[in-house]
């Protein structure tokens, strides 16, 4: 039998019918395949064949020959085109530059956000010299914490030449304020909402053919309408909504904000000072009501805090983070369910929840707010307020000291929330946790004492009432986290305080440990859980028994 020869035109034939169906790796090896069948000159023969450099044919060879296992893959790690930032390093920036007007934009700005749609900014981009799709400026924003807005429903209402500049500088106070462990609070009055059998908007599951029965008009029953103020915590994520059942007042208002200091306000941020409220221009709180100032003045005077409002510009309201964090959830919680007495809305406001960890906290006010409440031109003057250089009418903040001057027909209010309790944290001064005997621990905090009440010298407020933490307490969390890097959050659910009551505990104490030469060493052992902490105190106490 002869010998069989292969030709160029015969690779050739074969390679048009077979390569078309394969990938670019699979290729490479068919090709490379041929070339050691053929032997001495085969590479040639087979590129010439495949229409390919020799090179291509090699590599073939060449991965045959290796013995790797399949890669499971097309190409190899890092093969493959590159992303639109890794070829353009510019292209960030120039974005960045086109969403951040007067550095509104930094990255951590509480209030980021971009009202310019992706097919606008591909092509300022595309005309800057930066090519780029809109899908990829969509991603790209993404990544950079970015939330595209429409930008039609930005353009709500009357605008404010200093729309912008307003929102830059109440950005610059939530950072303030935040930086310094001081609370930051977005406040407004959700709609009014009627208490009876009646129809609610929205939809949620009942079985087929069996809705909700209400009534077919909506004419204001024996319980009328509630109306339910909101606080919303920025850095806690956490929401006080106090419901009233007369009107939406200024004294409501500033009711409202006392029940929540009281309530939690106090007990989450126990070295305050001060205190910011962002809030509409309209409404109960509006920046043009002088009762609200009063107010305010009051609720300053009571709790020792230095109380600064900014207002968002008129016609922006929606950008006001309780709208969208807090008050949106709630509709969404009660859709479709007929709010028939005060309970059911209490119930419902206080039982929503999101997948970020929203809490929510809802109580009824049935105090009085009368309306037509006067103030004079010297009681305002009386008012210790300062007027911020921008725009005072916007931004000012009430002092707090002693007010002279009160409305002439004061507001009746309902009995006040109890103040907080201060949490029992001993047993978190065992030794078991502390790492420290009794004694040396008593020690310990007598050193600490002095150096503290030098940096405290007033440690009760303008009210008389005592932290809500003592010095051993902070001391204990603080030996605490450094001793089993113990989460903030484990020690809030472990202690009834909030994680930021607890972070702000160890910020303040480990400076005083540094002062008085005591060095903690870590254990080495991790309790990260509430489970982890209680069993490893129960096991330290049996074997000190033994």
């Amino acid at each position: 039998m002869g010998d069989f020869v292969v030709t160029v035109e015969d690779l050739a034939a074969k390679f048009a019918v077979v390569l078309p169906h394969l990938d670019e790796r699979q290729r490479r090896l068919v090709l490379g395949a041929e070339a050691r069948m053929l032997g001495r000159g085969g590479g040639r023969a087979v590129a010439r064949a495949a229409g390919v450099r020799e090179a291509t044919v090699s590599a073939g060879v060449t991965e045959l020959e290796s013995g790797q296992a399949p890669l499971g893959r097309v190409r190899r790690a890092g093969g493959g085109r590159k992303r639109a930032a890794e070829v353009d390093p510019g292209l960030v920036p120039a974005l960045l530059a086109l969403v951040k007007p007067d550095q509104r934009g930094d990255p951590m700005s509480p209030l980021r956000w971009t009202a310019k749609s992706t097919y606008n900014l591909a092509d300022t981009l595309t005309g800057q010299g930066h090519k780029v799709g809109a899908d990829v400026v969509g991603d790209l924003l993404r990544q950079e914490g970015f939330s595209l807005q429409s930008n039609a429903k930005t353009l709500e209402g009357k605008q404010s030449p200093d729309r912008d500049a307003q929102f830059n500088y109440i950005n610059e106070q939530v950072k303030d304020h935040q930086g310094g462990g001081q609370p930051v609070v977005s406040v407004d009055t959700k709609k009014k909402e009627l208490v009876g059998p009646y129809k609610n908007n929205g939809a949620e599951f009942q079985p087929k053919g069996e809705p909700e029965r209400v009534d077919t008009h909506d004419f204001p029953g024996e319980l009328g309408k509630v109306a339910p103020y909101g606080i919303y915590d920025l850095s806690e994520n956490a929401g006080w909504v106090n419901v009233g059942t007369d009107h939406d007042t200024a004294a409501f208002a500033v009711e409202s904000l006392r029940r929540w200091w009281r309530g939690v306000g106090a007990v989450n941020y126990p070295d305050a000072t001060r205190l910011l409220v962002t809030a509409d221009s309209g409404g109960s709180n509006s920046s043009r009501t002088r009762a609200w100032k009063t107010e305010l003045s009051a609720l300053a005077a009571e709790t020792g805090l230095a109380i600064t409002v900014c207002h968002f510009p008129p016609g922006t309201s929606k950008w006001n983070a309780i709208e969208h964090r807090l008050f949106s959830h709630i509709s969404m919680n009660w859709r479709g369910r007929p709010l028939t007495s005060h309970d059911v809305i209490i119930n419902t406001i206080a039982a929503t929840t999101t997948r970020t960890g929203l809490r929510v906290h809802a109580q009824l006010d049935t105090g009085t707010y009368p309306i037509g409440i006067k103030i004079s031109d010297q009681q305002l003057a009386a008012i210790p307020i300062t007027r911020h250089e921008w725009h005072g009418d916007w931004n000012y903040t009430l002092h707090p000291t002693p007010i002279d001057s009160l409305p002439a027909e004061p507001t009746t209010h309902s009995e006040p929330a109890t103040p907080p309790q201060r949490p029992d944290l001993q047993w978190l001064h065992a030794a078991e946790l502390t790492g420290l005997t009794p004694t040396r621990w008593t020690q310990l905090i007598d050193e600490l004492t002095p150096v503290h009440r030098a940096q405290h010298p007033n440690p009760t407020r303008t009210n008389g009432r005592k932290p809500a933490l003592t010095l051993a307490d902070r001391t204990a969390l603080t030996l605490q986290q450094q001793r089993f890097s113990t989460p903030a959050t484990v020690l809030a659910e472990l202690t009834g305080l909030s994680a930021t009551a607890i972070r702000n505990a160890v910020k303040q104490t480990r400076p005083l440990l540094d002062l008085v030469g005591h060095t903690t060493e870590p254990t080495g052992i991790k309790l990260d859980t509430a489970t982890d902490i209680r069993e490893f105190a129960a096991n330290a106490s049996r074997h000190a028994a033994i």
